[in-house]
Parts: structure tokens; sequence; C-alpha cells
């Protein structure tokens, strides 16, 4: 029986792939430039690549059996997987930013406010746990541009460094989350192959512990 793993694009992907290499669950490097998008990697293992954000989502429909996502995207979707693993890479943080100068006080005491993110669902549940009123505008790129342009009091975003914030003349006001890669397993798949994901979890667990 075949298991499917699905891996981010970009920097998360990689470092995925490199620790799935040194725990000894795939056998093969994923072919660079490739147009496929299923790759058997050996071990009777085949890798989907998928927009971070879609990862989750494929492995709570069961297309995939096993996934490798950030907690800001576990997060946005609420997925309804297990997430049994920090994998302790992918280091970032979910925060609200605004114009450099502007504090917290003086953006949570207005009466309504806009603001700009790539992760509604975050943004929503964090204004409302304030009990703020906000106006919340999805944007798929340049979310920084939006307060910059005053089309937003405010951004909702991932930063590692902070150094694009800066460089836009923003800064964070407040940081919602922490947030790091995690091993996440479709239920139904999980305790149908309860033994052999133990298994892949500990030798992940081993490899980390080396680190």
């Amino acid at each position: 029986m075949s298991i499917t793993i699905a891996l981010p694009k970009g920097r998360l992907g990689e470092e995925a792939e490199r620790i799935l290499l040194d725990a000894k669950i795939i056998e093969h490097p994923i072919p660079g430039n490739s147009r496929k998008l299923i790759f058997d990697v050996g071990n009777d293992i085949n890798v989907i690549i998928l927009r971070a954000w879609d990862v989750p989502t494929y492995v709570e429909n069961g297309v995939a059996d096993i996934g490798i996502c950030g907690k800001d995207d576990l997060i946005e979707h609420d997925a309804d997987v297990l997430e049994l693993l920090d994998l302790k890479f992918g280091y970032c943080k979910m925060v609200v930013a605004a114009k450099d100068g502007i504090t917290k006080d003086s953006l949570f005491s207005k009466s309504y406010m806009k603001v700009s993110t790539k992760y509604p669902n975050i943004a929503k549940k964090f204004f409302e746990s304030l009990s703020l009123q906000a106006e919340i505008i999805k944007l798929y790129g340049s979310v920084e541009l939006a307060a910059v342009m005053n089309m937003s009091d405010c951004i909702v975003d991932l930063v590692s460094t902070g150094a694009t914030l800066k460089e836009n003349g923003l800064a964070v006001v407040e940081e919602i989350f922490e947030s790091t890669a995690r091993l996440i397993f479709n239920r139904a798949s999980f305790y149908f192959n309860l033994n052999l994901f133990m298994e892949l979890q500990g030798k992940l667990e081993r490899v980390l512990e080396k680190r």
C-alpha cells in the first residue's frame, strides 16, 4: 500500500524534503523544475507538491495521508486533521502591523477599522476576540501596500525577519501567534495505518533530536 505525503512549495517544502530524506522516510530527492504533480520517492511513498495553504485541505479530504505545513495554514483553514509533531523549522510570527508610529492603543481604540490580509479567518477571529469591529479585506499579495496606501488601517500577515515591514515604513503593533512547520495526518488514514505512521513519526523525532 502506498502512502501520499503533501508538501508545500518553496523554502518550507525544501526543508521538509531534507528532513524526510534525513529520516530515510523517502529515498529519492524530488526532481527540480519538473511539471509533474506526483513523485515516486521510494519506500512506497508518493509526494505531491502544493501551494502551502492547500496542504491541510488535501490531507483533510484524504487525497494525501500525511502533510507538512505551517501552523498558520492549519489555523486559517481550521482543518480537521491530526497535528502530532512540531518540526521546529519555518519559524515566523502572525502579526498585526501598521504604519510606523501608530501604537497599539491608538489603533485598537478605533470604533471601526479596515484590515487587509491573506488570512481572513485568523484576522476575523483575532479582532472578534478583542470585541473590535473590523472590516476584513482579503488580498492575495502585496498586503503591506494596503497599509502604505491607506487602503486599510492595518494588516494581519506572517513575518519572519520583519525586514519587508521596515522597508515599507510599517511596524508590528501586536503579535498574534508564532508559527512553525507541523506534521499532520488524515484522521482515517492515521488509525488505519497506525503502526506505520507512528514509526514514521518516530523517525522524524529522532532526526529532530540530533539537530
